[in-house]
C-alpha cells in the first residue's frame, strides 16, 4: 500500500479518485486530516494532507508521530512525501524539483521520536546512514525521466523549525553546511518513518530561492506561482511512477 502524504500546494491529490476518508485515532494522538482511501492511476494509494486540510498547521505543531502511524496502522508500507522548499543548489530555482538523498536536522522541541519512554517499552537506535529509501528515490528518478522532468537527482534538505523564513545569514549558513534545499517539515518525519519501518521518499518543490539567493524579496504571491507551475512537474512524476 503506497502512502501520499501533501504539503504546502498539495493538500488536496488531483486525480485521485476517493472510495472513502476516515479519520484515525493513534497512540500519540490526533492525525493532521482524514486519511483519503482510493486509486490514483488505478493503484491503490491512502492520502493524508500534512498541514490539515484546508492548510491551517503550522510546521512546528504537526503531529509527525501520529500521521505517520495512522498510515501504518491501514497497512502502509511505502510514502512519497511532497515538501515545498527553498531552493540553495543553482539547479533549484523557484517551480524545481529535487529528490534529496541527505537531510540535516536543525529543528528543535518537536516530538522526534516514537521511543520517548511511554509507548515503547524498548529503545531502537535506528541507523540513520540514508536517511531515505534508495529503492524509492531510484523509482522517483527514473519516472520524472520518463515524464521528461529534469531533477536534482541527489541533495541535502536543511530542515528547520519556521514557521517564519530564513534570514540570509541562516541560509548562507546552511549553505556552507552543505544544505542543497531548505524547508520546514522534512523532520522529524523523516526519522519518524524509519523507527515506524516505512518505506520513504521525498519529492521537494522548490517554491522560492533562498533567502539572499533571489534578486527579490520573497513574497507569497510568487511562492503561489511557483507552486502552480511545478505542482504539474510533481503530478507527472507521480503520473509516470504509478504507471
Amino acid at each position: 500500500m503506497l502512502g501520499l502524504i501533501g504539503g504546502t500546494g498539495l493538500s488536496q491529490l488531483e486525480g485521485l479518485h476517493i472510495t472513502e476518508q476516515r479519520w484515525l485515532d493513534s497512540a500519540f494522538g490526533e492525525p493532521s486530516s482524514a486519511l483519503s482511501f482510493g486509486e490514483f492511476k488505478g493503484v491503490p494509494v491512502v492520502f493524508l494532507a500534512r498541514h490539515g486540510e484546508p492548510h491551517q498547521i503550522a510546521p512546528h505543531l504537526i503531529n509527525y508521530r501520529a500521521n505517520l502511524s495512522v498510515l501504518k496502522q491501514v497497512g502502509v508500507s511505502d510514502i512519497i512525501a511532497v515538501n515545498a522548499v527553498g531552493g540553495i543548489h543553482s539547479s533549484l530555482g523557484p517551480a524545481h524539483v529535487g529528490i534529496p538523498d541527505q537531510i540535516i536536522d536543525y529543528t528543535y522541541g518537536r516530538e522526534h521520536t516514537i521511543y520517548d519512554g511511554v509507548h515503547y517499552e524498548d529503545v531502537d537506535h535506528i541507523d540513520f546512514t540514508l536517511p531515505y529509501s534508495q529503492v524509492i528515490r531510484d523509482q522517483l528518478i527514473e519516472a520524472a525521466k520518463t515524464a521528461d522532468v529534469s531533477v536534482l537527482e541527489c541533495a541535502t534538505y536543511g530542515a528547520i523549525q519556521g514557521p517564519r523564513l530564513e534570514t540570509a545569514a541562516e541560509i548562507k549558513k546552511l549553505k556552507n553546511d552543505g544544505c542543497d534545499m531548505v524547508g520546514m517539515t522534512g523532520m522529524p518525519e523523516a526519522a519518524l518513518a524509519k523507527e515506524f519501518g516505512l518505506n520513504y521518499a521525498c519529492i521537494a518543490l522548490s517554491v522560492n530561492w533562498a533567502a539572499g539567493l533571489g534578486n527579490a524579496t520573497i513574497s507569497m504571491d510568487d511562492i503561489h506561482k511557483a507552486i502552480e507551475q511545478g505542482m504539474e512537474k510533481v503530478y507527472r512524476i507521480l503520473n509516470s511512477y504509478l504507471s
